[in-house]
């Protein structure tokens, strides 16, 4: 029992703390966001109330045409000036940074002016400020009424306690009217908060969309984001591929060689050892040059070091002179591309010349590498049966060579006749 009557009190302190404390917790910074909003809002009324008159005029003095531009001039000059105060408004008051518009491009004094007054964003920033801004100074205005109304009316009895003892006497039901408007005062209380959360709300979403970066804006600033975090993703994927096939080549590549050596001098200088001992070293010899061959190819798959020495030439000619067949390599390119795009223009062309040996019957093929403008062209072609298909459902060749294209940006195009010739062509973006 005695915890049951513990609980009560404690019920009846949370509910006025659920009532009225918990949203008047942050009323106090949304209403001095409102109050402060106010002239700020009302701040090119003048000006445009001054444009009407001066329009009304142009019927009885032609003179005053000249006048007429004035309010306009000065509705763009104010703007960005108004565009900062609300910037800082939002920040002192909410601790909340609206975003900003892009900016213009580079150029001179003059281009950057008129791309300024010729931008969306200047004339998003002058609908805020001219329309929307004198509807919010309304709704500001209602809101500080509320609250104004509510305070008045809940502290009541200190306003009536404050006025000569002549006027209680006289006017014996004060005390009732009184009691009713402390009611309403409280319903208001209870009721501004909300009100004032309602309309900071919009007031943001309003500032948001007029004085930020437009939807094109976003869409565009979200794309170069994307498209600067995959940029990293690739370069950190060959780098660490890089890595890899330096710590193979230092280290497991030379290990094996050494126990190859072991090997094949333990079999040439121990020449009394039994047949079944020399049969295992000579397998085990066997054994170990086949792993280095295996971790060569493993090696050159991954990023041949031939390739970051000397570039694409030197490490394309290295594939055709691996090849069964003649393989006629031509590369033009005055400086190397980034690291990234030569290591793909490299796989594609050894993983195209793999499929030409593998499946397309060819006596010849031909690889040409040049740059033209800022792309890097890579044509793969080859006499032989043709038939290959890019879109083909059950070969993964052509379309992992084009994933991995369209990984920078590139694109890879296949034109294979039955009966040949098969020409890959592959466009890959170069950075300036």
């Amino acid at each position: 029992m005695a915890c049951g009557f513990t609980v009560w009190p404690m019920q009846l302190m949370t509910w006025p703390q659920l009532v009225l404390g918990r949203p008047l917790r942050r009323a106090g910074h949304r209403t001095a966001l409102v109050a402060a909003g106010l002239p700020l809002h009302l701040a090119v009324v003048p000006l445009w109330l001054w444009l009407l008159g001066a329009m009304a005029a142009l019927t009885h003095a032609p003179g005053a045409a000249a006048v007429t531009p004035l309010p306009v001039l000065l509705t763009l000059v104010v703007t960005p000036l108004l565009t900062v105060g609300q910037r800082r408004r939002y920040r002192a008051l909410v601790g909340k940074d609206l975003p900003r518009p892009a900016a213009p491009g580079p150029g001179g004094n003059w281009k950057t002016a008129v791309r300024r007054l010729t931008g969306r964003a200047l004339w998003r920033q002058v609908c805020y400020h001219a329309v929307a801004g004198p509807l919010l100074a309304v709704l500001d205005l209602a809101v500080l009424a509320v609250w104004a109304a509510a305070l008045v009316a809940a502290s009541i009895y200190v306003w009536i306690w404050a006025l000569p003892p002549q006027w209680r006497v006289t006017d014996l039901g004060y005390s009732t009217q009184a009691a009713y408007l402390t009611a309403g005062g409280l319903a208001l209380l209870f009721l501004g908060p909300r009100l004032t959360g309602a309309l900071v709300r919009l007031e943001t979403r309003a500032a948001e969309v007029l004085l930020g970066p437009s939807r094109t804006e976003k869409l565009a600033r979200r794309v170069a984001d994307l498209a600067e975090s995959r940029a990293g993703v690739l370069d950190a994927a060959d780098a660490e591929r890089r890595r890899i096939e330096r710590d193979l080549h230092d280290g497991a590549q030379q290990h094996l060689v050494s126990l190859a050596v072991n090997l094949g001098l333990a079999r040439a200088t121990l020449g009394d050892l039994p047949a079944d001992a020399r049969k295992v070293i000579d397998e085990a010899h066997r054994q170990a040059k086949e792993a280095i061959a295996e971790l060569n190819n493993l090696v050159r798959g991954l990023h041949p070091a031939v390739l970051e020495d000397r570039g694409l030439d030197a490490a394309l000619s290295g594939v055709a002179a691996r090849l069964p067949i003649p393989v006629r390599v031509a590369v033009d390119l005055p400086q190397r591309p980034s690291p990234t795009v030569e290591a793909v223009a490299y796989f594609v062309v050894s993983e195209a010349l793999t499929n030409v040996v593998k499946h397309a019957q060819a006596t010849r093929a031909d690889v040409t590498v040049e740059r033209i403008g800022e792309t890097l062209l890579v044509v793969v072609a080859d006499d032989g049966a043709g038939g290959a298909d890019l879109d083909a459902a059950g070969g993964t060749g052509l379309a992992g060579l084009a994933k991995r294209v369209a990984s920078v940006d590139g694109t890879l195009s296949c034109r294979s006749p039955a009966g040949g010739p098969t020409v890959i062509t592959v466009e890959l973006p170069c950075a300036p």
